[in-house]
């Protein structure tokens, strides 16, 4: 018998905030680029500029994590409102007669 989803995410064997790692190897080869760069900067960088500029990526991560965060929450409440509307069925599409 096939679980439901309700109950997989009720038991903690999903987690709506899991993303799946990205597979794109564009990606991979972007993230290689930044990490090159970010290393370049810092092993140039003086140690008081170095701590600040890890106190900036931090931030920037963090701003990063709640505009996530806020495109979840709106994504969730689409699809809710969406599920909403097909169980009342007051926009159904039209019948096609036979």
């Amino acid at each position: 018998m096939k679980q439901s989803i309700l109950t997989d995410l009720y038991f903690g064997r999903i987690s709506p905030w899991e993303r799946r790692p990205a597979q794109c190897e564009e990606r991979f080869t972007v993230n290689r680029k930044i990490e090159n760069e970010k290393r370049y900067f810092v092993q140039r960088m003086s140690l008081d500029d170095c701590q600040r500029f890890q106190a900036f990526e931090n931030l920037y991560l963090q701003a990063s994590g709640l505009e996530e965060l806020d495109a979840f929450s709106h994504g969730f409440k689409l699809g809710v409102t969406l599920m909403c509307a097909v169980f009342e069925g007051g926009d159904a599409p039209p019948q096609v007669e036979k």
